[in-house]
């Protein structure tokens, strides 16, 4: 992937990614299984998970589908050794390879489940990113999407406004990077301009009533580490700024007394037979 595909590298490859895509997978994880129900996959089922990371979904899924062959695709090379290093138990049912979700070096029509997860909100041209997993996908088979969308986090008001922070500085870091931090809601007419069929939407409550605060708070600290500098740079906001922000939204899921809440958007489509 060059680095106009994924305008993120710098981030994605910090220490605090990590941290995230562990506390994102226990926050969401519980009420995202379910979902995978409505497809109905059959037990000798191949899966591929398109920016995998460390591996942490890729883990639950083959747990989740135990007979299942399984890969994992990541850009980075060194979070793909990671979740080799991590999941060697699983192997060679499991498998992990660098690749770019641009350009998928698998085979056609050869997958029962195509998932991705927390991409699309950090690339321009998402569309072409679910293309490729259209393409990958068996006919009858299903593409399942996280996408993210930075307008669904709401706070209380404190002595500084989070509402100020979504709307203002993350939108003037993005800018001009082709990404769309507000994708999780364009999400399903992507898929639908796809063909995919039989297309749903749900949403993911991370939340402090659902979610252990520790674990939510987890998420954003882990954000706030590692993309401070990044949207300081890129929005014009000091980087004090920027980090008092997000700590106020910790210290707001933290705080017993008030309620904060993140909606993920869970997508499904099915590849038409």
């Amino acid at each position: 992937m060059s680095k106009d595909r994924n305008p993120q590298a710098e981030q994605m490859a910090n220490e605090s990614m990590i941290r995230n895509l562990a506390a994102q997978a226990n926050a969401i994880w519980p009420q995202e299984r379910p979902l995978f129900e409505r497809y109905q996959l059959v037990p000798d089922c191949r899966i591929a998970d398109i920016g995998c990371g460390s591996g942490e979904i890729t883990s639950r899924l083959a747990g989740l589908y135990p007979r299942a062959e399984v890969v994992g695709i990541d850009i980075l090379e060194h979070t793909v050794a990671l979740a080799r290093g991590r999941h060697a138990d699983l192997a060679p049912r499991v498998s992990f390879q660098q690749g770019d979700a641009f350009e998928l070096k698998l085979p056609a029509a050869h997958f029962d489940l195509v998932v991705c997860r927390h991409v699309t909100q950090s690339i321009p041209e998402p569309e072409r990113v679910l293309a490729e997993m259209k393409r990958i996908c068996k006919p009858g088979g299903w593409l399942h999407v996280l996408s993210e969308d930075y307008h669904m986090l709401h706070f209380m008001r404190g002595k500084l406004d989070a509402d100020d922070f979504w709307s203002s500085c993350v939108p003037k870091a993005v800018r001009g990077t082709g990404v769309d931090e507000r994708v999780g809601r364009r999400t399903w007419t992507l898929l639908r301009e796809l063909g995919l069929q039989d297309l749903t939407v749900d949403y993911v409550t991370v939340d402090t009533i659902r979610v252990p605060r520790a674990t939510f708070a987890g998420i954003i600290e882990a954000w706030r580490d590692g993309y401070t500098d990044m949207l300081s740079q890129q929005s014009g906001w000091k980087p004090e700024d920027v980090r008092a922000h997000f700590d106020g939204m910790i210290s707001s899921i933290l705080n017993p007394e008030e309620y904060a809440v993140w909606q993920v958007p869970v997508l499904g489509g099915r590849v038409p037979a």
